[in-house]
């Protein structure tokens, strides 16, 4: 909870109809094993206290008595459960009968929401028996449940919040409510609501399971909040229908945990209360009042303790790429396409049909020659166009120099090789430096030697220098400040580094040119280097990930700094979930603290990017996601991470 999360649990008890006894136990044990998983929210199904399928049952006294007594039941027993619990039941009122929640906490009932939909339709007919509750919320008393039933609030517009762990607010709606055009819970959300429990009582038919899995996730999207669905299941009256419990959990438009149909069972997870409030507060467009404003009631309770939350989600080493093979190839294609896409505007904009690009047989020199290839392809210009640059200098191999040329050659555009050996030898002549001190002025003096004859190289053909940078290395600073850093559009400037793998070996996979495939395939098995040093027996020497840090890690940062504004120490966390057993907390740690250096000492190179295409929900450009200034302290980072204990 310390750091956002809040474990829910959605559970659907088993059911006898009209045994309220029988039905008060069970949620009982739903309870207590919510409790044992330290959940801090338990949501049960629609009318469970008797059983859905009552009918005409639920006019009769004897039933709605012995469920306001199954009520004080399951009061008493969450005295000590340091937990919300709502359970669905049939509630006489001012002469109408409501199919309500009950939201209780520590023996206490902290409020009452009728549901606001009634369906009267199909196989539904519950019209025939629950009333449609008065907007607004009053103050009632249930002199059945004693002390517990003294000035309890009742209505549609209650919204739950724990004073203690104010990120915690609580909308509710029963079932067809979802189903609406503009579902009760797009109010609770405009009110404050980031968590919505739906208790409900949707019967099962062929392919129903589909929609109400897409409806609950798109739901959760749409109010950016967290979305607990609990299903009645098995024990319902099968007379006409079945149930089959189908509990999901979603966050945000994802799925976090869901249960099998067919089987009443509980399904725990943890929402990101931190993540849903960070991706609001970012939305200028999710406006919301205060609660009273909305004519909402806003209860308080407090927790009895505020705990770290154990974690059984998981988070993906590599949040940035798609884990299933056809969800990845497909945003490939499309990434691939909005780069070209990009590229074919600048081009046609500017009257170009020449682009020069400085090839070395890397990842990311390779991906911006593929991207040229297709946006010429899509101009209808010729690829001879495209002036393809090798300058080998001290650094370079044979392995790469060859994969660099190969590839020009294969993808039909023109070679130019422009050894620099000797240019970069007279700067040093000429700036008085030791050819023999290989520090930052060796290597950096050849990256702007470079970018000087990709510049002049443009002039000469009329053509546009393309950038090979990625957005991994924008976002370290690992770019020779107006050397690779500087070009006239940069292709890569969104993609990750961990993604650009994945987009070469897409286009490996996909290429019909086997000659083409061998040599990408190669490139993907060069390490990352800038190869500004001398190679070591003809191999490279200079490996990036050894000196800035593994990528995945830096992507994996990157990723929930930017899109969600967590915490360095929350950041480290979900690190350690992510990477166990791939790297230890130090490792994690000490690349971490890099991260934050790096990236705040480095803005002054973002601050001045070259335009480029954005491709994903992460990108730099100061004109657009990213504007901070270039001499911002990181003091404030870096001792939350001093906070970190290992």
């Amino acid at each position: 909870m310390k750091d956002g999360f809040l474990k829910v649990a959605a559970v659907t008890p088993k059911t006898s109809v009209g045994d309220i006894e029988f039905n008060t136990s069970q949620i009982i044990n739903g309870m207590e094993a919510a409790h044992s998983e330290k959940a801090k929210l338990a949501v049960f199904p629609e009318l469970c206290l008797t059983g859905y399928t009552c009918s005409d049952l639920f006019l009769q006294d004897i039933l709605l008595k012995k469920a306001l007594q199954g009520l004080k039941q399951i009061l008493d027993a969450s005295t000590g459960m340091d937990m919300i619990t709502i359970v669905g039941f049939p509630f006489f009122l001012h002469n109408s009968l409501y199919n309500a929640a009950a939201v209780i906490h520590e023996g206490i009932l902290l409020g009452i929401v009728p549901k606001q939909n009634i369906p009267n339709y199909s196989e539904f007919y519950e019209g025939r028996h629950f009333s449609v509750p008065a907007s607004g919320n009053e103050t009632i008393q249930i002199n059945e449940l004693g002390k517990s039933g003294y000035h309890i609030p009742f209505g549609t517009n209650l919204l739950f919040c724990s004073e203690n762990f104010p990120l915690f607010k609580l909308g509710i709606e029963i079932c067809e409510d979802l189903w609406m055009p503009v579902p009760p819970s797009c109010s609770h959300a405009l009110a404050g609501a980031a968590v919505i429990a739906n208790l409900s009582a949707s019967d099962e038919i062929t392919g129903k399971d589909i929609y109400r899995r897409e409806l609950v996730c798109s739901q959760s999207a749409r109010l950016v909040s967290g979305y607990i669905y609990a299903d009645a299941g098995e024990g319902e009256s099968s007379t006409d229908l079945v149930f089959s419990g189908h509990n999901l959990i979603a966050e945000n438009g994802n799925l976090l945990k869901e249960t099998s149909r067919f089987k009443n069972d509980m399904v725990c997870s943890e929402i990101d209360l931190g993540r849903l409030i960070s991706e609001r507060r970012r939305m200028g467009t999710f406006s919301s009042v205060p609660p009273e404003k909305a004519n909402y009631q806003l209860i308080t309770f407090s927790f009895q303790q505020i705990e770290d939350t154990s974690l059984s989600r998981t988070w993906l080493q590599t949040p940035f790429v798609p884990q299933d093979k056809t969800g990845r190839s497909h945003r490939c294609e499309e990434i691939l396409n909005i780069q070209a896409m990009g590229l074919k505007k600048r081009l046609s904009h500017t009257n170009c049909s020449n682009a020069v690009i400085g090839i070395s047989g890397g990842l990311d020199s390779t991906l911006a020659l593929l991207v040229t290839v297709k946006a010429f392809d899509m101009l209808g210009l010729a690829r001879s166009g495209i002036l393809a640059v090798t300058m080998p200098c001290f650094g370079t191999t044979d392995r790469t120099y060859q994969n660099a040329c190969q590839l020009t050659k294969i993808l039909s555009a023109t070679l130019k090789e422009i050894p620099i050996h000797d240019a970069v030898r007279q700067h040093f002549s000429d700036i008085g430096h030791d050819s023999s001190v290989h520090d930052v002025t060796y290597e950096n003096s050849q990256a702007r030697q470079r970018t000087l004859i990709l510049m002049d190289l443009a002039n000469q053909v009329n053509g546009m220098v393309i950038g090979t940078g990625d957005m991994s290395e924008l976002a370290l600073g690992w770019a020779t400040y107006n050397g690779d850093h500087m070009s006239m559009y940069g292709v890569n400037c969104s993609v990750p580094k961990t993604l650009v793998r994945y987009l070469v070996l897409f286009y490996a996979e996909t290429t019909p040119d086997k000659k083409l495939h061998d040599i990408l395939m190669d490139v993907l098995d060069t390490p990352v280097s800038p190869e500004l040093l001398p190679p070591k027996d003809g191999k490279i020497s200079q490996k990036t990930e050894e000196l800035v840090g593994p990528y995945e890690l830096h992507d994996f940062y990157l990723y929930y700094m930017m899109r969600f504004g967590y915490t360095p120490s929350k950041i480290y966390r979900l690190a350690l979930c992510a990477f166990a057993g791939t790297y230890n907390e130090k490792t994690i740690y000490k690349w971490l603290c890099t991260f934050y250096r790096r990236f705040f000492s480095q803005q002054f190179k973002r601050s001045c990017l070259p335009d480029g295409p954005k491709i994903g929900s992460v990108a730099l450009s100061p004109r657009g996601d990213w504007r901070m200034p270039s001499d911002a302290s990181v003091n404030l980072w870096m001792k939350d991470l001093e906070s970190i204990h290992f």
